[in-house]
């Protein structure tokens, strides 16, 4: 049975082709002004990549923050219910997730793959991967450097701003200052990761606890976290198609029949 996946997230659109209990592919693309299109090319791509024709396809379903916008999926799922599935899928132990995207940062409780409880900040990028990514063009650095940059630091800076916006002004400010960038980056690092731990201390996070998102690829944000926590975080090779994953298992659970 193939079922197909697709998160459309805010910043980047994730799919995964799953050929029964087998990830037969994956892909990962900006998201553009039209999560519609978007989504259509990734679906493209990969029945293109993967040798497959869309008629191979039983369904699909998509899940994130525009699904509703991808019209030829046949099914919905939340992104809380598609990321506990996918992670349960590589983790069937874990008990918490931390999941931090683009636009949000999200908590998870579950048992056995079902959530239990959850808490999420989507009202302010602080804590996100966009904040990352603005202070990261402040510092003139690439975003997939900025982690390994901060693990260089010996004495992190005092990041105090919570707006993303003041946040990049502040940055420019010890710039000036002539502080270095790796004690920047740490201190920016040091920023978010503590608005994280209070969301996981908040919804009682107990081990074993799952990184999730295109910030789990962020080496310092994982050793920060991991120092805040006092646990060991377990992250898959691609952290960012937990969601994708968990729709395309999503479509393949059986519908339910009305009885006559």
């Amino acid at each position: 049975m193939i079922t197909i996946g697709i998160d459309a997230g805010a910043a980047t659109t994730k799919g995964v082709i799953l050929l029964d209990r087998e990830i037969a592919g994956y892909r990962i693309v900006s998201t553009a002004f039209d999560f519609l299109s978007t989504a259509e090319t990734l679906f493209e791509e990969l029945l293109a990549t993967s040798d497959l024709r869309q008629e191979d396809v039983v369904k699909i379903c998509a899940t994130g923050y525009g699904r509703m916008m991808v019209t030829f999926a046949n099914a919905t799922v939340s992104e809380i219910t598609a990321h506990a599935k996918g992670v349960n899928f590589f983790f069937p132990e874990v008990r918490g997730i931390i999941d931090v995207g683009g636009q949000d940062s999200k908590v998870i409780v579950v048992e056995e793959g079902k959530v239990i409880d959850f808490l999420m900040n989507d009202k302010c990028a602080a804590g996100t991967g966009k904040f990352l990514e603005y202070t990261a063009k402040a510092l003139e650095v690439r975003i997939e450097d900025l982690g390994s940059l901060a693990l260089g630091s010996v004495h992190p800076a005092a990041i105090t701003s919570i707006c993303t916006v003041f946040a990049e002004s502040e940055v420019i400010s010890l710039r000036a200052q002539g502080i270095p960038r790796a004690d920047i980056a740490a201190g920016l690092i040091v920023n978010i990761a503590q608005r994280i731990v209070i969301m996981a201390r908040r919804m009682g996070l107990k081990e074993p606890i799952a990184f999730v998102g295109g910030v789990a690829k962020n080496s310092g944000m994982r050793v920060e976290l991991e120092k805040e926590l006092d646990v060991t975080l377990s992250v898959p090779s691609e952290p960012q198609i937990t969601g994708a994953l968990g729709a395309a298992l999503a479509a393949q659970k059986p519908e339910k029949r009305s009885s006559a």
